[in-house]
């Protein structure tokens, strides 16, 4: 009998066969591995046939990168979320593959288990992003996107008054793209308490997920 799939289905890009096979075992059966591509085309035309729910996409790769896989799939497979997994932390490749539609972007010095979590939030729709790379984006988009809200309407929003000296704290760590684990060692509190207090910001400025607390946040000069 087949075993039944457990977790997002993953498609790898990377050119490179040990970056691919050491993803696959760091995130073992967590998650259902559907396929994997080695460049362009055959990414392109292996995420056409398996329709993954998440694909881990390198940035730099022959024959145009990942950007250009993105490019080309993403109005077709509106369902597919992109997860940029590059040994680059410059800002021009984070911003254009941002741009281009990927729901975060992180480096491959990151652990497996903060790459599972990294995999099931961008799955349930949320963004994700190495630390550090969070400013770049949040910048990028601060100079060329809409225009922020009046002075008068920031003053409007009685969440940030809700909230507890700790919970502010973990509110910016949160939006700036840390996950539960390096914020506990951050703030020296267990992940436990951070999952509640991270409940507690949501639920106080009444916000779904990350995506929306970090624009939020953004939008109040939180960062």
């Amino acid at each position: 009998m087949t075993a039944p799939m457990t977790g997002p289905r993953v498609f790898v890009v990377d050119d490179h066969a040990m970056v691919r096979a050491g993803v696959r075992a760091e995130l073992g059966d967590d998650v259902t591995f559907v396929g994997e591509g080695a460049d362009v085309a055959s990414a392109v035309e292996g995420i056409r046939a398996t329709r993954p729910d998440v694909v881990l996409l390198d940035v730099h790769m022959p024959g145009g990168g990942g950007r250009t896989v993105l490019e080309t799939l993403r109005a077709e497979l509106p369902d597919v979320k992109w997860l940029a997994l590059s040994v680059s932390d410059a800002a021009e490749d984070v911003i254009a593959v941002i741009r281009a539609g990927a729901r975060g972007y992180v480096t491959k010095t990151i652990s497996g288990p903060d790459l599972l979590d990294a995999v099931r939030r961008v799955a349930d729709g949320d963004v994700v992003f190495s630390p550090r790379l969070a400013g770049f984006v949040l910048d990028a988009f601060s100079a060329g996107g809409p225009a922020a809200p009046e002075p008068e309407e920031e003053a409007t929003d009685p969440g940030l008054d809700l909230l507890s000296a700790r919970e502010r704290e973990v509110m910016q760590l949160l939006a700036r793209g840390y996950t539960y684990r390096e914020i506990g060692s951050r703030l020296f509190i267990s992940v436990k308490t951070v999952e509640s207090h991270a409940s507690n910001v949501l639920r106080k400025l009444q916000l779904s997920n990350r995506n929306e607390l970090t624009r939020w946040a953004a939008t109040n000069r939180l960062l």
